[in-house]
């Protein structure tokens, strides 16, 4: 189960994503416009901090490409893909109308998925089991200006990356897993969502918040992050025969860009 990526464009039975934190410069909304065109689903789980209210609340940022991916989704649930929207922290407000549908996209507090082979799946945005937003949410606003320093810097290095005709490299991302006090919270995290799923008689829970893709069992239980649309572009899928893998999309990026970059060499070689 762990290590699988993706790698050709197909179709899903279910696809979880989550962070994608629209309204902030961060979110990569014309990349994840391409992922939501060139794979479908019958189901799709959007597993919190979908929209970042608290961003928003500061200073007010809703490009096209924001409102577009909205209107993708919107259109995803009319055209037949069940859309579940499970609110997280950042778009907390959206809990007040657990129950109600936007649109087609019906919002819940939690969700419980059944795989095609019969695993039950605890679908639920994680933030619960956050200490710092649980007992102190004005530390984690503290934290979430620091993270916009880094996301931006992260913005700068890739314009730059661009520019020089490099693929896309998550300087975030590289941080935070040599960071020592990171990797033993997100270890932590882990543990402790994958003890609870397991205390609540399910297979396997899948999640967001953290920003780190993974898919491994703990103990025996299967854990399962779809990762975000700031930093590591990925979602989670399940495939017809039950099977889960990480589609990491930055892969396909980088695909497209060593195709762009191949081409040209051909044509002068002809």
């Amino acid at each position: 189960m762990d290590g699988q990526c993706y790698k050709n464009k197909k179709n899903y039975r279910t696809i979880w994503i989550s962070d994608l934190h629209l309204g902030t410069p961060g979110c990569k909304a014309e990349v994840l416009l391409d992922f939501l065109s060139e794979v479908s689903s019958e189901t799709i789980y959007l597993v919190g901090d979908i929209i970042d209210g608290w961003r928003l609340k500061k200073n007010w940022y809703w490009p096209q490409s924001h409102n577009d991916v909205v209107q993708k989704l919107l259109k995803k649930a009319r055209k037949g893909a069940k859309v579940i929207f499970i609110p997280g922290n950042h778009d907390e407000a959206a809990r007040k109308y657990l129950g109600f549908n936007f649109g087609e996209i019906r919002i819940q507090h939690q969700a419980i998925h059944k795989t095609v082979d019969g695993k039950k799946l605890w679908i639920v945005h994680g933030d619960q089991f956050d200490g710092v937003i649980r007992h102190a949410k004005w530390l984690a606003y503290i934290g979430d200006r620091g993270y916009a320093v880094l996301i931006r810097l992260n913005n700068t290095l890739n314009k730059i990356r661009k520019f020089f005709n490099l693929p896309y490299w998550s300087l975030s991302q590289f941080i935070k897993l040599k960071v020592k006090q990171a990797v033993s919270f997100v270890t932590a995290f882990e543990n402790i969502i994958a003890n609870e799923a397991k205390r609540m008689g399910y297979d396997g829970v899948v999640c967001g918040h953290i920003h780190k893709a993974e898919l491994k069992k703990i103990n025996g239980i299967i854990y399962a992050n779809d990762g975000d649309w700031v930093e590591s572009l990925t979602a989670l899928g399940e495939n017809y025969d039950g099977s889960l893998e990480i589609i990491d999309w930055s892969e396909e990026l980088i695909a497209q860009h060593n195709q762009l970059v191949k081409k040209p060499f051909q044509l002068a070689k002809q």
